[in-house]
């Protein structure tokens, strides 16, 4: 591995805490990761598209920020990836956010094994694998901490050729809160995100006009940015939110709040 590390000055950057975001490169990880650095906390961006001959440590105005390769779904990467944490900061991580996500855009009959099982082990198995982690850390520190997942519309509502999509996204809400009944005694805090309609990189190649069409669906008549998502990440981990556990907030200017409804004029 590249050694572009330096050793952290002693109690530099520890006032807010050590965040680790997984799926960091793309829209709303990149958004996480900056919104966090920017309110002072030490950030450890992870993600799969990082070379895993780098690690480099950034330092900024606010908190520093360590690029790191992970694969969430292995579990040998992932324990590289706290003990990476360890040896850049000293100690481990007291805030996640599991954001690294990917999708398949097929109808159930034409969708093949290899990609239910892709989106299966990246969306919930990485998020179990982290959180196992990070929590084992923690407990054994007597550490108290804070978890994001990063879940979807499509944790409660059926969408068109994302059925490993939407099973996954399910299954992080339900994991959100088997795991906040579990971790609570030992004061971490465990929540979800479930943003609609936002617009980033990825989501304008979906269709023509995605703000447009989205934004004429959403009550507030537009559509989200990744700053939506990552200011409510925020909020979340900070002490401000030190009694909400187990919940999933909907970030998607209540888009999925309305229910299908006929034309009173019809």
């Amino acid at each position: 591995m590249t050694n572009n590390v330096p050793t952290p000055a002693s109690g530099e950057g520890h006032s807010t805490g050590l965040a680790l975001v997984t799926g960091a490169t793309g829209g709303i990880g990149c958004s996480i990761v900056n919104t966090l650095q920017e309110a002072g906390f030490d950030v450890v961006a992870a993600d799969i598209s990082v070379p895993t001959d780098q690690a480099i440590l950034a330092k900024h105005q606010g908190g520093r920020v360590l690029r790191h390769h992970v694969d969430v779904a292995n579990e040998a990467s992932v324990a590289a990836l706290f003990a990476a944490c360890y040896e850049t900061f000293g100690r481990y991580p007291t805030h996640l956010v599991n954001n690294a996500g990917v999708q398949t855009w097929k109808p159930l009959i034409e969708l093949e094994l290899h990609e239910w099982e892709r989106t299966i082990a990246t969306n919930l198995t990485g998020c179990f694998l982290l959180t196992r982690c990070f929590a084992r850390h923690l407990i054994a520190d007597n550490q108290p901490g804070a978890i994001v997942n990063i879940g979807s519309g499509c944790n409660k509502l059926a969408f068109p050729s994302l059925v490993d999509y939407a099973a996954s996204k399910g299954g992080v809400e339900m994991f959100t809160k088997s795991s906040a009944l579990e971790l609570g005694p030992h004061r971490i805090r465990v929540n979800c995100i479930a943003p609609g309609a936002i617009e980033t990189q990825r989501t304008q190649q979906e269709s023509a006009d995605f703000a447009g069409s989205w934004a004429a669906l959403t009550p507030l008549r537009r559509v989200g940015q990744p700053s939506d998502v990552s200011a409510s990440v925020l909020m979340l981990l900070s002490e401000s939110s030190s009694f909400i556990t187990g919940q999933t907030i909907n970030v998607d200017g209540g888009v999925f709040s309305c229910a299908v409804w006929p034309e009173k004029d019809a």
